[in-house]
């Protein structure tokens, strides 16, 4: 293992997170506070308990986790594409540097940086209402395991995007409706049977039902069944990064 390599592509990325910091930690805090003004407070406060938790500490692990999916995929994506647009990404493949310490360089830098700002969002949220952690290592768990599978997966598309167009269309076409439908701001259980059933095919319902757990101890789905889940996300995205690699698909002329 190349050390001095990981370590020169880790510090290269979490320097450029400084640069722009607006835009990587400050524009999300923002974002979360509107949440928690309009959600927690306005509607927050018509609604009743669920499960015995309030409204708006209910919604503070869903979004927590909206901002992990969403910066994890947006810093690893970027973070591949940029030197891939600049043509730098050739000098990094010609040095005696295996892909699996690239990949830990791009992927450990966005997944850092994702867990920094989920962190700074709990301590935001703790201004605004009471939070009680049951289990903090669970959290920090499925905090960590996210937030590294889905800074794998915009590492994926940070390779498939031949613009910068492309870079944003997984993330808003897709991903960042299914973390809306996917339990953030509600228990599926209070969907209808028949909604409830199609909601369970949606991965980001396992995603924040096993990191609410980790809060409240209430849960949509097993906990079990949400680790296994990332598990497998995480295991495909490795294979899709190792495939690419191999066959140096978007990466060679």
């Amino acid at each position: 293992m190349n050390l001095h390599a990981v370590k020169s592509i880790y510090y290269f990325e979490m320097a450029r997170a400084w640069r722009t910091l607006f835009q990587s930690l400050i524009s999300p805090v923002i974002s979360t506070c509107l949440y928690f003004i309009v959600f927690g407070s306005a509607i927050g406060s018509r609604i009743n308990d669920i499960d015995g938790v309030s409204y708006g500490a209910f919604i503070v692990p869903g979004l927590i986790m909206l901002s992990l999916l969403t910066e994890s995929i947006s810093n690893a994506s970027f973070g591949i594409y940029l030197p891939r647009f600049t043509g730098t990404i050739y000098e990094v493949l010609s040095a005696p540097v295996s892909h699996v310490e690239i990949t830990i360089g791009y992927v450990g830098a966005a997944a850092s940086k994702s867990v920094v700002l989920g962190c700074i969002i709990l301590a935001t949220a703790g201004l605004f209402v009471p939070i009680e952690i049951a289990h903090p290592l669970w959290m920090l768990a499925f905090m960590i395991l996210t937030a590294v599978s889905f800074s794998l997966f915009g590492f994926i598309i940070g390779i498939w995007a031949d613009g910068f167009e492309r870079l944003q269309i997984i993330p808003l076409v897709i991903v960042t409706p299914l973390a809306f439908l996917g339990g953030t701001f509600y228990s599926i259980d209070m969907l209808p049977p028949m909604w409830r059933t199609i909601t369970l095919f949606n991965p980001v319902v396992y995603l924040v039902s096993g990191f609410r757990w980790s809060f409240y101890e209430n849960a949509d789905v097993d906990v079990a069944l949400s680790l296994a889940m990332i598990g497998l996300f995480l295991t495909a995205c490795m294979i899709t990064v190792s495939w690419i690699f191999k066959t140096g698909y978007r990466l060679k002329p």
